[in-house]
């Protein structure tokens, strides 16, 4: 048992910033243990997206040891923040938007939080499209003058959503029963789909012969940077949030086995089917084929077609409400503790999954490995820089858990927000984004993370110096 936070007074429970779900979790709710992270990298990892991102490395340009490489390279890199975003939530069993306070102030963290919100909505947007995607493939499949409506995807993009909303209304409970079964069925149509393209490209030997696109290693290194960039910020979203899922672990030890265990190895065999199949679609068809479900589209047994893809619908209905809902839901709820609960938190996620247009962020590999997943892990970075720098550099590794949730105390700062923390977080999202805007300084945004993670390390560590200094010379004074 690693938690070391004091009881929590009524105080506590009647605050503001308090609800049962914000909660620090209690002993009998301290139940995970290494095999309970593995398997959750494992059902997380297993998904479209991970296929998606890995086969867009091939339509990049890459060969398949060259994808294979990055999307291990990212996956360890990403570890590094994961685990230390791990330990103050296993710690003092607290989520993680109420973590934030410690750093950005009690209220200043629905910055962080609502940051982290926002993208999680964009990808359950995404991962409803591809749901509808595949509903219209289906329908287009049974009935071939589908898919000669003109708003087809539209209607079955609308139709998933309206079934993941009504899975978000039964709760989390209910969610919590749906997210076993995703891993194995997605896993089954990834082997359906290596065994379908080892067969028709002739083996092994043609399916891995696809070259690599790039003339020299410079022309290689231009695509290798945001493609490493944008595997970091695959789960840059999750190193962040990730004490929402060891505040439930039983000790430091077994959280952190578990991950490093189920993380990388999960994500790079789950990759390499998709960059198999990739690969061998450039050998089948001439081109590289990204998405699994335009795929199937070309497969000649209606049976196969209509088992994969009703096998991939349910499947992403379990990751998308999994991994996109659970944590907006919190941090949304971090907004209004008393009024917003997990399910309208929930309830917003759809909304604003709709809004951020997930069709435009799927056009193609270039929008979603350059544009979205390259744009928001600007932003993601710096969070994460300022989180650990906070709690590992700054405090030490020790938080007042009650303070957490209490107006006027340890983390009050100004009015509820560190305004050192907004600075910081400023100065590292502007670093990285500055690239956009300046073409020689391209190189910023293609490492938006790592980029916005280190200045707003250092500018939060050198901000809270000069600040601790400044209130010492004051108190000397007086």
């Amino acid at each position: 048992m690693t938690s070391t936070h004091e009881p929590l007074r009524p105080a506590i429970e009647s605050s503001p910033l308090y609800n049962p779900d914000l909660a620090p979790t209690t002993i009998e709710h301290r139940t995970w243990g290494t095999y309970s992270y593995a398997a959750l990298w494992v059902s997380m990892s297993v998904n479209i997206l991970t296929y998606m991102l890995a086969a867009s490395l091939i339509q990049g340009g890459m060969n398949w040891k060259q994808a294979v490489a990055t999307v291990f390279l990212g996956n360890t890199i990403v570890l590094i923040p994961m685990l230390l975003n791990s330990h103050p939530g296993a710690r003092y069993g607290v989520p993680f938007p109420v973590l934030a306070r410690a750093s950005f102030g009690v209220l200043g963290a629905n910055v962080a939080a609502v940051l982290r919100a926002l993208v999680a909505c964009g990808w359950f947007g995404i991962q409803t499209w591809i749901g509808g995607e595949a509903i219209s493939t289906l329908i287009a499949t049974l009935a071939p003058g589908w898919g000669q409506f003109t708003h087809s995807a539209a209607i079955c993009f609308l139709a998933f959503w309206l079934i993941n909303l009504a899975v978000i209304v039964k709760g989390v409970e209910y969610i919590r029963r749906l997210q076993g079964i995703s891993a194995p069925i997605l896993l089954a149509v990834g082997l359906l789909l290596l065994a379908w393209a080892y067969h028709t490209a002739g083996g092994f030997g043609p399916m891995l012969s696809a070259p690599s696109q790039f003339r020299n290693f410079a022309e290689f290194l231009k695509f290798l940077i945001p493609a490493l960039n944008a595997t970091v910020g695959f789960w840059a979203t999750v190193s962040l949030n990730i004490p929402d899922f060891t505040r439930f672990a039983r000790s430091q030890r077994q959280q952190a086995i578990g991950q490093a265990l189920g993380l990388p190895t999960t994500m790079t065999l789950y990759s390499l089917i998709g960059i198999l199949v990739t690969s061998a679609t450039v050998v089948i068809y001439g081109t590289a084929i990204w998405d699994p479900v335009q795929l199937l589209n070309r497969f000649h047994s209606p049976v196969a077609v209509v088992i994969s893809l009703a096998a991939i619908l349910l499947a992403t209905l379990n990751v998308n409400i999994g991994a996109n809902v659970v944590s907006p839901a919190n941090d949304f709820s971090n907004l209004w503790p008393r009024k917003i609960r997990f399910r309208t938190g929930g309830v917003i996620t759809c909304f604003m999954g709709i809004a951020l247009m997930p069709w435009k962020l799927l056009a193609s590999y270039k929008t979603l490995i350059f544009g979205w997943l390259g744009a928001y892990a600007a932003f993601l970075g710096p969070v994460a820089g300022i989180m650990i720098c906070d709690y590992f550099v700054i405090r030490r590794r020790v938080l007042l858990v009650n303070d957490l949730y209490l107006r006027d105390g340890a983390y009050e700062y100004s009015c509820g927000f560190n305004w050192l923390a907004v600075i910081a977080l400023a100065m590292g999202a502007g670093t990285a984004l500055v690239g956009l805007v300046i073409p020689s300084l391209r190189v910023l945004y293609d490492y938006s993370w790592f980029v916005g993670f280190a200045v707003s390390f250092v500018a939060y560590y050198v901000l809270m110096r000069l600040l601790r200094e400044s209130q010492f010379h004051a108190t000397k004074t007086l």
